[in-house]
């Protein structure tokens, strides 16, 4: 089945696709967009039933191996130290988010200039800044201006979360020790924005926000796309990118939900698929942009390390965002006397509910069940704090997404498989990160601490798979994010990422995406499309 010609066809509802769509919406486009998972359902977000930890899983999971469902594709992780964890539905990754918002620093454009490894950016910060700020401000991001470790700027447009009894406490260690701490910055509204409601701070912004508070892009962005004309079809899943005799794109082969094929012709197509499933799509339609051989290599996953603190007194740490209290760029820039490059980003976080407590991660070899269960779930509830830490994770070519000899999707296309390990820069990166974690809770008043154990199902940031650059022998897409092989083929996700940044990457995924697509409508009399 195939429908009138169109002028864009975005395959993906995330954020990229979000901004990407509005935008072009806004200035006039017909677009198309193919999203294969559906709305979510928040008639099933129990934030606010005190069962909610038990029956949030099956969902808002995020594995799509454990999910299951027909609009999920299984990911083969055999050969990877980390599982990948994507979430198919109309807004894409934001729905099961932390929300933590975060820009990269500046130094992150320039690795290969600073460090001697891996590659620069083709553009830099100040390049991106106008458009954090913009995306900031249709997100609805909660924080506070001024922040040292950035250069001057606007900040977002809503206060930051309370710092809570936790953030004050960790904070005032901090002072102690001379390290930075700064207010978090949070995709969550703290008061009445838009679409957005005030958070009521259940501490369950993974498990689907059901009072309307955090960023996620099915509440912020896609309702105006909609109403300004973008098609949004629900249940599409992509086959292939359709191309002309003169190579250029032509559409995109797509299959519902029914089983019925259809191709949506249109004059520029635009991948918004995310870190697995941008390369996959294109390895799928041939091999489509690979003359760099680089389409799936580079595949880089943001390895994530938690230390957790004791404390005697309540910190009321079951409520809160989940989310960040605060943050910490301590130890983010190079110092080679410690033994890698790079650094990472801390966020502090509650530690949940009473199932939260019990679970073994981020708990480790600390086992509750027997005679001290009571005693155990009285010193963890809301006694608890907790530092995630994002690390840089240096791009090899090694670490690939590949397409599965056996495995497939429901609709027989075949499953990407993720051949990944951790390099040792970035083992020897998080032990650090963690030790300095460690030290910060217990000068909080910690008279415990407990490094969670290295599991594998964290791989919830894909980045790097269709490489941005100006060599076409040397990357997949231009610094706009144009394919160089396929002058109306484009990739706007975290795919075309060059290096990772420590940090976590929605505000530069939606950054980089308004960016290009800015770039794109600029240019739209001189753009080729098919005849």
């Amino acid at each position: 089945m195939s429908a009138g010609r169109v002028d864009v066809c975005v395959v993906g509802a995330g954020p990229a696709g979000a901004v990407a769509a509005k935008r072009l919406a806004e200035s006039g486009f017909g677009v198309v967009v193919l999203e294969q998972g559906h709305w979510p359902d928040y008639s099933q977000a129990r934030a606010a039933e005190p069962d909610f930890e038990i029956d949030s899983g099956p969902e808002w999971g995020w594995n799509p191996n454990v999910r299951g469902r027909e609009q999920d594709y299984p990911v083969e992780c055999s050969e990877s130290d980390i599982d990948v964890l994507v979430y198919n539905a109309v807004g894409g990754g934001t729905i099961v988010y932390a929300a933590q918002w975060h820009r990269s620093l500046p130094s992150d454009f320039r690795v290969r200039t600073l460090d001697g490894v891996a590659d620069d950016w083709p553009l830099t910060y100040e390049d991106l800044r106008p458009f954090y700020e913009r995306v900031e401000t249709d997100f609805g991001v909660s924080g506070l201006a001024g922040d040292p470790a950035l250069p001057p700027g606007a900040g977002p447009p809503l206060p930051p979360v309370p710092l809570g009894r936790m953030g004050r406490r960790v904070a005032q260690a901090h002072n102690r020790l001379g390290r930075h701490w700064w207010p978090g910055s949070n995709a969550i509204a703290t008061r009445e924005y838009g679409a957005l409601r005030p958070c009521v701070q259940r501490a369950a912004c993974l498990f689907g926000c059901a009072d309307g508070a955090k960023s996620s892009v099915d509440r912020t962005h896609w309702p105006e796309a909609v109403g300004r004309g973008v098609r949004l079809e629900t249940g599409a899943r992509a086959r292939r990118v359709v191309c002309d005799r003169d190579g250029l794109a032509d559409g995109v082969e797509w299959v519902d939900r029914a089983g019925r094929e259809h191709l949506t012709r249109a004059d520029v197509v635009i991948l918004c698929a995310n870190g697995i499933g941008t390369p996959r799509l294109l390895l799928l339609s041939g091999g489509l942009a690979n003359s760099s051989g680089l389409v799936g290599r580079r595949l880089m996953l943001h390895p994530f390390g938690i230390v957790t603190g004791l404390f005697e007194d309540d910190l009321d740490s079951a409520q809160g965002v989940w989310g960040q209290h605060l943050y910490s760029l301590e130890f983010y820039e190079t110092d080679t006397d410690r033994g890698f490059v790079r650094g990472g980003k801390w966020g502090l976080q509650p530690t949940g509910g009473p199932l939260s407590v019990t679970r073994p991660w981020p708990w480790g070899d600390h086992p509750l069940w027997g005679a001290g269960f009571h005693d155990g779930v009285r010193r963890r509830l809301g006694h608890s704090a907790m530092w995630g830490i994002v690390t840089e994770d240096l791009p090899d070519e090694s670490n690939r997404v590949v397409l599965d000899e056996t495995l497939t999707d429901s609709d027989g296309l075949p499953a990407p498989k993720i051949i990944y390990r951790i390099g040792e820069n970035s083992r020897r990166l998080m032990d650090f990160h963690l030790a300095r974690a460690g030290e910060s809770l217990v000068e909080a008043g910690a008279y415990e601490t407990i490094t969670a154990p290295r599991i594998r199902a964290t791989g919830w940031h894909q980045l790097g798979t269709v490489k941005m650059g100006t060599d076409p022998a040397d990357s997949v897409v231009d610094p706009w994010g144009r394919a160089h092989d396929v002058p109306n083929l484009f990739v706007f996700d975290g795919s075309t990422w060059p290096t990772s940044s420590g940090t976590n990457p929605v505000a530069t995924i939606a950054a980089m995406s308004l960016r290009c697509t800015e770039h794109l409508i600029a240019g739209r009399r001189a753009q080729e499309v098919p005849t």
